[in-house]
């Protein structure tokens, strides 16, 4: 018999999108022939994810997982809103963010984590219900958050599934207080979140390349009302506040009241509390943020049906 080699697995893996394992099962099972491994994987519906690769997965379920003071958010994405709804599909995104816990949210630590109960890791399993399902999909990210002590707090908006929706957020609260108060506001902060959009938790934290392209914008428009170079600057640093109070969590008021900005509503929170919290750090996942989608032509896609 053929030795079967890691590099022989690989480019398998590489040409037909089935898991490592059932690759080298292929091979073994074929002597070492590559292209009879293709066809053993074929007949066994294990090849299918490699022509679905292709297509847009801009759909799907984010989902959250939290054990004690740990929590975990991921996105996988599938094609069609109808998998979403799969109840296969979605146990296995629950899965893949229990399994999120194991690597502080790593994306790429996750891809390679063994997923539960199987031989195979999380990328490969998410490969193998490609075969299954027939669709596109992908773990496209994923943000771990923890405290020392405290509580790590989820939230689901448009909950399709126990745990995944169309959004999710975690954020995390820092403080030796009650329980059930932290709780209660982490929840209330969670949905702030979701509803605010929010792009830091403090003026530190934003990308200096988003600061400095809002700066642009503020000055290119203060310059076409003809103002002079030294009126801009102060028009610029006015308007940039203006842009942290919308965009950085510590600083946006509280869709709650409309009145209170989220900082003094954390401070607030140790009199019922009974001790400082501190809010150390939130995530924000919304399923296909950021995904072109395509744009189905559907007078062409009924064109190449009439013709085959």
């Amino acid at each position: 018999m053929a030795a079967i080699t890691a590099q022989m697995v690989k480019d398998l893996r590489d040409k037909t999108g089935a898991g490592m394992m059932d690759c080298k099962a292929a091979l073994k099972e074929t002597d070492g022939d590559v292209e009879a491994a293709v066809d053993w994987l074929r007949k066994k519906g294990l090849a299918k994810a490699a022509k679905k690769a292709g297509r847009t997965a801009a759909d799907g379920l984010v989902a959250f997982a939290v054990e004690g003071t740990k929590g975990a958010v991921v996105e996988v994405n599938s094609e069609t809103d109808f998998v979403a709804r799969n109840e296969t599909f979605q146990d296995m995104v629950r899965q893949v963010a229990q399994t999120a816990l194991t690597v502080d949210g790593d994306t790429d630590a996750l891809k390679a984590a063994p997923y539960p109960g199987a031989d195979k890791n999380v990328e490969e399993q998410i490969a193998e219900m490609v075969g299954s399902i027939g669709e596109n999909m992908a773990l496209r990210r994923s943000v771990g958050l923890s405290v020392t002590e405290g509580a790590v707090v989820p939230y689901v908006h448009t909950q399709i599934a126990d745990q995944a929706g169309k959004i999710a957020v975690l954020v995390a609260l820092q403080s030796a207080g009650d329980a059930g108060a932290l709780a209660g506001l982490g929840k209330q902060l969670a949905m702030h979140v979701a509803a605010a959009r929010p792009l830091a938790l403090t003026v530190d934290d934003l990308d200096p390349a988003v600061v400095e392209r809002e700066k642009s914008v503020l000055a290119d428009q203060a310059r076409a009302s003809g103002k002079p170079e030294n009126i801009i600057e102060k028009m610029v640093q006015g308007r940039l506040q203006k842009f942290y109070e919308e965009s950085v969590l510590l600083e946006q008021v509280f869709v709650m009241d409309g009145e209170t900005r989220i900082k003094d509503v954390v401070a607030n929170a140790k009199a019922e509390a009974g001790a400082d919290v501190t809010l150390t750090g939130f995530a924000r996942l919304e399923l296909g943020e950021g995904i072109e989608k395509e744009e189905d032509d559907f007078a062409a896609e009924v064109a190449s049906l009439s013709k085959g």
